[in-house]
């Protein structure tokens, strides 16, 4: 009975004690961690550029094949192929940003 009595006593003289916090680092006196901030404007950057990138890159095949149905297979294995190179900007922009949130 007198060890929880003790524990009780002990765990509210633990909940006076002030919190101490160790800095963030790349802190801020506010708190705001800029890598956080510049990793979202560089995925939200390179997600808008792939996009805009892709809709070009459809819009240029769709309308060389129209012109030229007979070249829609060499068209269509080009417009795949510059498709995932653009993705893959964007993936580097992920990885980029992830290291910038995480460093």
């Amino acid at each position: 009975m007198m060890l929880v009595v003790a524990a009780l006593f002990a765990v509210s003289a633990f909940a006076q004690a002030p919190p101490t916090y160790a800095p963030l680092s790349g802190t801020t006196q506010t708190g705001v961690r800029w890598g956080l901030v510049s990793a979202a404007f560089v995925l939200g950057i390179a997600a808008a550029a792939g996009a805009i990138g892709q809709g070009r890159a459809i819009a240029s095949a769709v309308e060389g094949i129209a012109r030229n149905p007979t070249a829609a297979g060499a068209i269509r294995l080009n417009m795949i192929i510059g498709l995932a190179l653009i993705e893959s900007l964007v993936i580097y922009s992920l990885v980029v940003s992830l290291i910038l949130a995480f460093r």
